[in-house]
């Protein structure tokens, strides 16, 4: 094949990656290409004398640009529409492109230029935003090794290249073992239970089958849409042991097993931190992040635990005690408390998902969503035509007040088989002023696992779904409303990990307020708008057991930081296993202890294949700094035009371009407190 006929090397030319023509036979030719060529502009690069932003750092951004354009849909196919021939070229791709990476991050006479270009006179006379950037790739080069010598710096490269694969190996056990269970039930009696809708789904889902088109039938998976209502809503008490058991012993068996995988990669996490100078991992993960020590990590975790926990021991008494007496459940298993949370949700506030299901509508709450953010921000979304890696898959414009286009994102809303588990969103291209006078603008990619509509019926979404969409909406916001035209701090970038999720924890807030699902909850059939009654036990319920989600959270946040700094990586007699530190863990902060057999940690991809590692209590510190922005809305009205514009100027606009607790703090005037988090929660 000809490098002209390569549509991701096409793609380098194109606003949009080509979708509709990219295929597995596409991907090495690609990546061979546009890592040779980049390999050879950095060995030029690195032989000029005086370096300048225009004549390095610039040409360095479009080299950074170009393997983005290249790599970035292939990983995304990978992640939205997996195949055994797409799995086997992104495998060999990973390693290239971590090689490639390694390499860059090591290279000495990159490494000397730019530190000769900061210590250059000129550099006071650039811009706030290019003096970030190289602040930034300095830090990034010393925690790559590139001050390392000799065989230190040959094996910490070996390191990052072997995470890499780990980290990919991971989250494809992780898929495969979801996928390598079904449940297949052609026994109505064994659907007792389950609302109508759910049935609904599990019957098409069977229908989608090769293996049980035709028949009659329905089949549960470990996908959430399909597990979660299963575990809520069956009467069947046996076959939620045996989903449950299924579903918490994923990647911890045979050949899928990850649990060899968490070992090494604790151990070369470990290995690499030290090399670069730090005691553990733990610290060299605070080096970009707002939080400054372990201790003081540790210490905001503790102290959210000890505020939460009486509600939380209140919480499950209640639940054991609901499930003894109501339920005829004498011994409350981990299987049951799904279940029965849910029939206790039902007993106190007369309220279900179930019941909410009809008022969300596909249609109505995204037309609802960007009404709301075109009211907040002054901008229109209007869907476009555009290349598409699924039918199902749409496609959005974003405008401001002039009519002018200024971001785009793509929307993939449902659960499928080969598409990844969870939520999620990732950059297609960063607003970037290219050397060329011409503006990039940022698209996004915005991905759910949502039910799709079920024959002539839309499309419709739990309240909890709908939130999920707000929260990857707001990381969506993030990185498309960013005013920065410098690549390596535009939207998302050069943000500190522990603020990036403020944004989309601040969206899910909106979801709680009248005035807004006013816009939204209407009833697919009749669209009678979502009764006052509805709203007031859905609100009323807002924080039903939200002491023990609260310590769910802090469990796994703990778990992860223990497990990057204080955890004994020694083998031997003696020496702690990951599971013995999960369970002390648990015996310090959890009031509800799972069964034994429970293997959380293989499936925990945030930490072991999604960047979360020694960052998992990003959500909790980022929600308090949410909490504490969403009160000001509050406070000024929580569609106040002029707030959401100063909150877009201050923190959504400016990227990583400054201190993340500078932008806090201009639009907050003060630094953040817990109360508002606290309050939220319904914690006294």
């Amino acid at each position: 094949m000809k490098n002209a006929d390569n549509p991701l090397l096409q793609g380098l030319n194109t606003e949009l990656p080509l979708f509709d023509k990219i295929k597995p036979e596409h991907v090495l030719p690609a990546l061979n290409h546009i890592i040779k060529h980049n390999q050879k502009e950095i060995a030029r690069l690195t032989r000029i004398k005086q370096p300048t932003w225009g004549n390095f750092m610039a040409p360095l951004e479009i080299l950074d640009e170009q393997i983005q354009r290249v790599w970035g849909p292939v990983t995304h196919i990978n992640a939205v529409k997996n195949s055994d021939k797409f799995r086997s070229v992104y495998q060999e791709g990973v390693q290239k492109v971590a090689s490639y990476h390694a390499e860059l991050a090591q290279n000495e006479a990159l490494y000397a230029a730019i530190k000769k270009l900061r210590k250059n006179p000129a550099f006071n006379g650039l811009n706030h935003e290019q003096k970030q950037v190289i602040e930034h790739v300095l830090r990034d080069f010393r925690l790559s090794g590139a001050e390392l010598k000799g065989a230190d710096k040959g094996r910490f490269k070996a390191v990052q290249i072997r995470l890499s694969e780990l980290a990919t190996t991971f989250e494809q056990h992780l898929l495969d073992a979801t996928r390598a269970f079904e449940l297949y039930i052609n026994d109505e009696a064994e659907l007792a239970g389950l609302p109508d809708s759910i049935r609904a789904a599990a019957a098409q889902r069977a229908e989608e089958s090769e293996q049980y088109k035709g028949k009659d039938g329905w089949l549960i998976t470990l996908d959430t849409p399909s597990y979660l209502p299963f575990m809520q809503y069956s009467e069947k008490r046996e076959l939620r042991e045996r989903i449950y058991t299924a579903y918490v012993t994923r990647a911890s068996e045979g050949k899928l097993d990850n649990s060899s995988i968490i070992d090494e990669t604790l151990g070369l996490r470990h290995e690499a931190a030290q090399l670069i100078g730090f005691d553990h991992y733990g610290s060299y993960s605070l080096a970009t992040k707002m939080a400054n020590t372990i201790d003081e990590v540790t210490g905001f975790l503790r102290e959210l635990a000890d505020k939460t926990r009486a509600m939380a021991k209140d919480e499950i008494i209640e639940l054991r005690a609901f499930a003894k007496n109501r339920l005829g459940i004498d011994d409350l298993q981990a299987w049951d408390v799904p279940f029965a949370s849910e029939k206790l949700r039902l007993h106190t506030y007369a309220i279900s998902e179930e019941e909410l299901k009809p008022y969300f509508p596909e249609q109505k709450v995204l037309g609802g969503m960007f009404t709301l953010v075109e009211k907040l921000y002054g901008i229109t979304i209007r869907e476009e035509n555009a290349p598409k890696w699924y039918k199902s898959v749409h496609y959005f414009d974003i405008f401001d007040k002039n009519s002018k286009k200024i971001a785009g994102f793509y929307l993939d809303p449902y659960a499928r088989a080969h598409k990844r588990g969870g939520a999620w969103m990732d950059e297609c291209t960063v607003r970037w002023h290219r050397p060329d006078g011409h503006l990039q603008l940022p698209v996004a990619y915005l991905v759910c696992n949502f039910d799709a509509p079920i024959g002539n019926r839309p499309a419709l979404w739990t309240h909890n779904e709908v939130i999920t969409l707000f929260h990857e909406f707001g990381h969506g916001l993030h990185h498309m409303l960013t005013k920065v035209g410098t690549r390596g701090v535009s939207g998302i970038n050069g943000v500190s990990w522990d603020a990036v999720e403020l944004p989309s924890q601040f969206m899910e807030n909106f979801c709680w307020e009248r005035k807004v699902t006013n816009l939204f909850a209407r009833h697919y059939e009749t669209d009678e708008p979502l009764p006052d009654a509805l709203f007031g036990k859905m609100v009323a319920a807002r924080n039903f057991q939200s002491g023990m989600q609260m310590l769910r959270q802090i469990e796994f946040s703990l778990f992860d930081m223990l497990l990057h700094s204080e955890f004994d990586l020694q083998s031997g007699s003696g020496s702690k296993s990951v599971q013995q530190l999960l369970d002390e863990v648990r015996s310090e902060v959890a009031v509800f202890i799972p069964p034994s057999f429970n293997k959380f940690q293989n499936s925990f991809s945030h930490i072991f294949a999604g960047g979360y590692g020694a960052g998992y209590y990003s959500y909790k510190w980022a929600e308090v700094l949410s909490s504490d922005v969403y009160a000001a809305f509050e406070e000024e009205g929580i569609t106040n035009s002029e707030t959401a514009t100063r909150f877009k100027d201050s923190v959504l606009a400016v990227g990583g371009s400054r201190d993340f607790m500078e932008s806090f703090e201009a639009f907050r005037g003060r630094k953040p407190g817990v109360d508002a988090l606290l309050r939220h929660s319904g914690i006294q």
